[in-house]
């Protein structure tokens, strides 16, 4: 099959499989649950096959051990599960997640990668606006998904609407997504991803605009996570041009101890400040329900803390214990909450203390070796003295962005966010060579 050593078709695949995890809301909304597996049928089929065809090059062996042993511990959660069937089908849904990434980051240089990137989040903003659009000036009511049938029609849950036809009035749309938080985290990533083919000359003029779409959906979305991940972007951002700067070890050293100090002093100014951080931001002491949910979250946890209650992902409304008020039954806005909103308590709740461990390792080392690609200088030939590349600082980024959403949402650890992270994991462990990064220079920032 000669097809699956085409580059166009390599790059077609990455950017479905990078689309519909990350959008996967979208599939679903628009061609029910059926629709959408479908689609993830044919993802799964064509990630099987290029991994045979390219068995020899795929190093699966040679994974990162944190993410390993994380997904044999799903596996092996199997065994205590409080919903066994459930657990059987997270367990896979997620390792084929994670092969598609595999994959990806086998078969695509940085440069194409990032040229997937900033394909899928046009098409995700753009697509946004011009729903939203639609509805607002054709439909001209709140939609529902399409396989949504509201209990009561008269009062439906707000949380139910796919659009809530807020467009014209500068409203929290919600875009192709159908959620104004997963809408927002799209639009921060694409920020990223545009500013650094800006930055890197890869695109033209209309990287500027799709700038500023982003930016507008920024806007309109309101994401009280989203300004603090910008917040952090800004300060990692800065770190990264210090280190970069700095020519010794010895100016290393100093940078790297001033870099600790401003962090702590503005984490601890953070935590002195919170009340009027979250009034600045719209947010109660509860965080919209959030401080509930986490309570509920910590009890059920407590019963089993070592080992949890098995990996589900995606909690199931059918299954025991989320079907008991006293543990996991929790409703906000109407609608039964069916994921922890923090990714550290989701872990923390299906795979316990050990799962926290493994996970934890997982985000620490995949961020350390983001870092390293960072700061360190590319080198072309044994005479060159070395350049920085803007390209270098995609990993790094994109996964502080992830990173500070997992604080209130659990997508990190399912569909896009799962796949992103497993990305960085891998690629920023295979490859590190010359040769990679700079086979994708179309400019490179000194």
């Amino acid at each position: 099959m000669a097809i699956l050593d085409s580059r166009g078709f390599r790059l077609g695949f990455a950017t479905l499989a990078v689309f519909s995890t990350i959008a996967s809301d979208f599939w679903r909304d628009l061609t029910t649950w059926y629709g959408y597996g479908a689609v993830v049928l044919i993802i799964a089929v064509t990630t099987i096959l290029l991994l045979v065809r390219n068995r020899a090059k795929i190093r699966l062996t040679k994974l990162p051990y944190p993410l390993i042993a994380f997904l044999a511990l799903a596996l092996l959660s199997i065994a205590w599960s409080a919903y066994r069937p459930e657990t059987v089908l997270a367990f896979v849904t997620q390792t084929l997640t994670s092969l598609a990434a595999v994959v990806i980051a086998a078969l695509l240089s940085w440069a194409e990668l990032l040229r997937v990137l900033g394909w899928v989040f046009r098409l995700i903003l753009g697509l946004s606006f011009v729903f939203e659009f639609i509805v607002s000036a054709f439909i001209r009511h709140p939609i529902y998904p399409v396989w949504v049938v509201p209990d009561d029609p008269a009062h439906p849950a707000k949380l139910l609407y796919w659009s809530r036809n807020l467009l014209f009035e500068a409203g929290k749309i919600q875009g192709i997504v159908g959620n104004s938080s997963l809408l927002a985290q799209a639009a921060l990533i694409g920020l990223i991803v545009f500013g650094i083919q800006l930055a890197a000359r890869s695109v033209g003029r209309a990287g500027w605009v799709w700038f500023a779409v982003a930016l507008v959906a920024i806007g309109l979305t309101r994401s009280a996570t989203i300004f603090l991940a910008i917040a952090a972007l800004l300060v990692v951002t800065l770190a990264v041009v210090l280190v970069r700067r700095a020519r010794t070890p010895r100016t290393r050293a100093y940078t790297y101890g001033g870099i600790v100090a401003v962090v702590a002093v503005l984490v601890l100014g953070a935590l002195a400040g919170r009340g009027v951080i979250l009034s600045v931001l719209g947010k109660s002491s509860e965080l919209t329900g959030r401080t509930n949910i986490w309570e509920h979250v910590i009890h059920t946890w407590s019963q089993r803390p070592a080992f949890g209650w098995g990996w589900i992902s995606y909690w199931v409304p059918w299954a025991y214990p989320f079907t008991d008020k006293k543990l996991l039954y929790v409703e906000a806005g109407g609608v039964q909450v069916l994921h922890a909103h923090d990714a550290w308590l989701d872990v923390l709740f299906q795979l316990g203390v050990v799962g926290l461990v493994v996970f934890a390792a997982l985000v620490v080392s995949t961020v350390w070796r983001s870092w390293q690609l960072a700061v360190d200088r590319t080198f072309t030939g044994s005479t060159d003295r070395g350049t920085h590349s803007w390209l270098s600082l995609l990993p790094l980024l994109v996964l502080v962005a992830q990173l500070i959403q997992s604080i209130a949402e659990s997508r990190i650890l399912v569909e896009g966010g799962w796949l992103l992270l497993v990305l960085w994991a891998v690629k920023t462990k295979w490859d590190r060579s010359v040769t990679e990064l700079a086979a994708g220079r179309p400019r490179r920032a000194g």
